[in-house]
């Protein structure tokens, strides 16, 4: 669809990607981080490391979208795109830091759920992303944006019975502060996901 394109119009697919990737990789610490405690310091760092290099991208992107006279999409959903995806990232740092701040002891099977729902809805996010650059994949994109939604969908019903069981069963009101934050910035995630396919789905609307 996009025909011939320059250099720096390329440029901007090979971002999203290399951003999606990171994401994913980002969510694979944060799950690793839910499964065993005993390395919770390292996991920690491997993630603020990752979203650092992950706003290195984003930057990049921003940058040359100034620079650039003729952009493969429209400007704001470039900008809307590769910002949505740093807050994917943004909410996992944020998470994995307040694990370690709130010393947290012990993670529920539900949090866990949470991760491996983010981890999920990332890779979902990377796939739709490689097949951005051609709107010959409009079709599989779409589908891949629709798995996401349902995903969300999913980790939002296990943020409500996750919450019902704290209230319910949690003695410690500490502890039920603690794993609230928890549960609300694990749950963001998947959202933060959601908002990226819809952006997706914006453009392949726009293009195909």
């Amino acid at each position: 669809m996009f025909g011939r394109l320059m250099p720096n119009e390329g440029k901007f697919f090979e971002l999203f990607n290399q951003h999606a990737e990171l994401c994913i990789k980002g969510a694979k610490e944060m799950v690793a981080l839910m499964t065993n405690f005993d390395d919770l310091e390292s996991r920690v760092h491997a993630i603020e490391v990752i979203e650092k290099r992950a706003d290195v991208i984003t930057h990049t992107c921003i940058d040359l979208l100034h620079k650039t006279f003729i952009t493969p999409l429209d400007r704001d959903d470039i900008h809307q795109l590769i910002t949505r995806m740093d807050d994917i990232l943004d909410l996992l740092e944020d998470a994995a830091q307040t694990i370690s701040l709130y010393d947290i002891q012990h993670i529920t099977p539900e949090a866990k759920r949470l991760a491996e729902l983010c981890l999920g809805c990332a890779e979902k996010v990377s796939a739709a992303v490689a097949l951005l650059h051609n709107m010959d994949n409009a079709s599989a994109i779409m589908r891949i944006c629709e798995e996401i939604d349902r995903l969300e969908s999913d980790a939002d019903h296990v943020m409500r019975a996750a919450m019902s069981k704290l209230f319910r069963d949690e003695p410690d009101v500490r502890n039920l502060i603690k794993l609230k934050a928890i549960y609300e910035l694990l749950e963001t995630v998947t959202d933060r996901c959601e908002d990226v396919a819809n952006i997706i789905e914006g453009i392949v609307l726009e293009n195909a």
